[in-house]
């Protein structure tokens, strides 16, 4: 909640104490004037609460203590109700609900994504992410960019990501991947940093503006650098010196398109086919797609395998085909006990 919702509740708690205080006042009152403790209380509580006397008190004392008693019931819950009534209007009540259902949504989630920074290159990031159907978790403070969020109905923690207690809001301990995609690169430098420190072998993607910030960014702990500029600019040569390589890499890059798409599956240790060479899958005749390229345990690629290379556990397979296809090669590297009956 902002600071001044928190003055809100300040206010509305406040006059529940003050009510609780008067009523407490009242009884003690009561009883000095000679009435019993339950009496008093029972006086005291029909007084503030407006409903009334069932009786008149018997010395002008008592009778003048009442009326104090009433005016200050008639004041309190006049403030109450203007508190309560601005509360509704501005929507703090339902805020507060809707506030505690996000919290209890992101505690839920398990193998999502953290984007730190939803400017343009968050708000992509977050389109591809939607689009791909993958959970992912807003980190960002700038009023631009909470209103964007709350617009397109993402999970938002507001504050900096450059704050552990943010990262930790947003489920860094549970998440697959964190994106620092904030406009200044010191904020990504430290985005990084403490990303790092909470989750080493945490995957992270950062925004760099310059070679420099590259350079910083990757000794901070980033595992893939992205450089808006020199990349935009590479993409343009590419689409005015090789049109048609272009054309393909755009049409294989959508995840939504039904032509071709790229999938990378992990060789796990229940896997059936560890230690089996590609030629010996018959990957091609199996499942329709193609196999190009594999990223070995090692960290080193493969990028035209030959049909002798054997599978082991932790390489990467990276394949390219349609949706069927690609699922009928997912299904192929489907460990034992995950196999379907």
């Amino acid at each position: 909640m902002s600071s001044l919702d928190n003055i809100r509740v300040r206010r509305f708690l406040l006059a529940i104490f003050a009510l609780i205080g008067v009523i407490a006042a009242g009884t003690v009152g009561f009883h000095a004037f000679g009435e019993r403790w339950i009496p008093s209380f029972y006086r005291a509580v029909v007084s503030v609460s407006l409903t009334g006397l069932d009786s008149k008190p018997e010395s002008e004392g008592a009778q003048i203590f009442t009326i104090v008693l009433l005016l200050s019931g008639v004041a309190i819950f006049l403030y109450v109700a203007g508190v309560i009534a601005e509360a509704i209007a501005r929507g703090l009540l339902t805020g507060v609900w809707q506030e505690r259902r996000r919290r209890l949504t992101i505690e839920a989630m398990r193998n999502h994504f953290i984007i730190c920074g939803y400017g343009r290159v968050g708000r992509r990031a977050a389109r591809e992410f939607r689009e791909s159907d993958e959970p992912y978790v807003i980190v960002d403070f700038h009023a631009d960019a909470l209103e964007a969020a709350r617009k397109n109905g993402d999970l938002l923690v507001e504050g900096s990501g450059t704050e552990d207690v943010n990262l930790v809001a947003a489920g860094i301990e549970r998440a697959r991947g964190l994106v620092a995609s904030a406009d200044s690169d010191v904020d990504n430098l430290y985005i990084t940093l403490s990303a790092r420190a909470a989750r080493p072998d945490l995957l992270i993607v950062a925004r760099a503006s310059d070679d420099d910030a590259a350079k910083k960014l990757r000794m901070a702990g980033a595992d893939r650098i992205v450089q808006p500029y020199s990349t935009a600019g590479r993409e343009m040569a590419k689409m005015v010196l090789k049109p048609q390589v272009a054309a393909y890499l755009a049409v294989a890059s959508t995840s939504d398109s039904d032509e071709i798409q790229f999938e990378e599956i992990v060789v796990t240790e229940g896997c059936r086919h560890v230690g089996e060479t590609i030629g010996g899958l018959r990957v091609r005749d199996v499942t329709g797609a193609k196999i190009i390229a594999v990223r070995k345990a090692d960290g080193s690629f493969d990028t035209a395998p030959a049909a002798t290379l054997a599978l082991e556990e932790g390489d990467i397979v990276i394949g390219v085909g349609n949706a069927g296809e690609l699922h009928a090669l997912e299904e192929l590297f489907t460990p034992r006990e995950r196999e379907p009956r």
